[in-house]
């Protein structure tokens, strides 16, 4: 079976949009799935088989994301669907009327992945609108496009629960991103202290992800001023670039944390984000908005526990409490969650190898092949 995925966002671009999709792409064939992907063009882009890139632009002020070429976009789905057996939009965007035209025209099924809370992401990005106005926006965008399509996707089950709170009356599933065996391989942790200057004895809390408002890493700032009181010479490294960089830059300086926050910026997902996980002693993250948290999972598989707000779609990761700490919501109680770890070596070396065992369970294999299941019951 051929399947047309469309998306507004791929690799080089990172973020977890991206990463959900290539770990699918790559799972999907050992259950006789063919994915054939359809995303914008980037510079300096990766050659892949079977991703189709079309010619995209810059989106003013935003250096990272691109506007693809609609009709170029439309008529490429056109073609290759006539050859697939269901469409799978990835992005609410242009990727979506297109997937949606395309399934209508030729009549074949189409499921969406419903990736973004966006709910609580517009208050960030459009602060001079009402707030109650932005969330009725942002729940009739979503049932609407969602009340289209034969089948959702959602990676956690508060996804779910929000997307049913909204009027979403077409089946969900839900299906978490699972980790590829990469993953797994055990990152050069002492080679990546060394090349950033770090010994071997400091205390290092990591936080991955894209850095913007919405992941909430004022929280850790906030938190890292109470946790340097217990633990001096605390080091938190932040790894990711985004919009948020240099308003966090500026509160570092304004907290008088210059020398325990660092800002690293992107990193090659398969080698220098594996050695990152692996160097760090401690995996924090506080973000509110996550459908999954994919992160979470990354750092476990290279034995860093993790310490998390369990909010929205992290919950599903983190609730079975293991190798992780589930803070409070508030930066000096986090901070004392941190410091109690961190001053228990031999506590943070066991809750690093559970870690890893949990992220065992979370196989990329599992997750393709209750996809391609979708995918089938949805075609039979």
């Amino acid at each position: 079976m051929r399947a047309l995925i469309v998306s507004d966002v791929y690799f080089p671009r990172i973020n977890g949009v991206s990463t959900s999709i290539e770990t699918f792409r790559e799972a999907l064939p050992a259950y006789r799935i063919s994915p054939v992907l359809l995303a914008p063009s980037y510079e300096n882009e990766p050659e892949q088989t079977d991703v189709i890139r079309i010619d995209a632009w810059r989106v003013p002020g935003d250096p990272e994301d691109r506007l693809v070429h609609y009709t170029k976009m439309r008529r490429a789905a056109l073609k290759i669907a006539a050859e697939c057996s269901i469409i799978h939009v990835q992005t609410p965007f242009a990727a979506h009327y297109i997937g949606m035209h395309v399934a209508r025209k030729l009549g074949k099924p189409i499921v969406a992945t419903y990736h973004t809370l966006f709910e609580e992401y517009l208050q960030h990005y459009i602060p001079w609108l009402p707030a109650t106005l932005l969330r009725s926006m942002a729940r009739h965008f979503s049932r609407t496009q969602c009340n289209s399509l034969d089948a959702v996707i959602v990676p956690s089950s508060a996804m779910r629960n929000r997307l049913l709170a909204y009027g979403v009356t077409r089946p969900i599933h839900v299906l978490p991103t699972g980790l590829p065996k990469s993953m797994f391989v055990p990152g050069r942790g002492v080679h990546f202290r060394k090349s950033q200057g770090i010994s071997a004895e400091r205390p290092v809390a990591l936080f991955v992800g894209r850095v913007a408002h919405e992941k909430n890493i004022c929280f850790l700032i906030d938190a890292m001023k109470h946790a340097c009181e217990g633990i001096p010479d605390l080091l938190l490294l932040i790894t990711g670039e985004g919009p948020a960089r240099h308003d966090l830059e500026h509160l570092v300086g304004q907290a008088g944390l210059a020398q325990h926050v660092r800002f690293l910026g992107y990193m090659d997902r398969h080698h220098e984000l594996p050695a990152a996980y692996a160097a760090a002693d401690v995996f924090v993250f506080a973000s509110r908005t996550e459908t999954q948290g994919l992160v979470l999972l990354e750092a476990m598989a290279q034995r860093c526990p993790v310490v998390a707000l369990s909010v929205m779609g992290t919950a599903d990761i983190l609730e079975p409490r293991r190798g992780c700490r589930i803070a409070p919501e508030d930066p000096a109680r986090f901070a004392d969650v941190l410091v109690q770890l961190l001053r228990d070596p031999e506590g943070c070396l066991k809750l690093g190898e559970e870690a890893r065992a949990y992220a065992l369970e979370w196989s990329d294999k599992e997750m393709a092949r209750r996809l391609a299941d979708l995918y089938r019951s949805l075609t039979s």
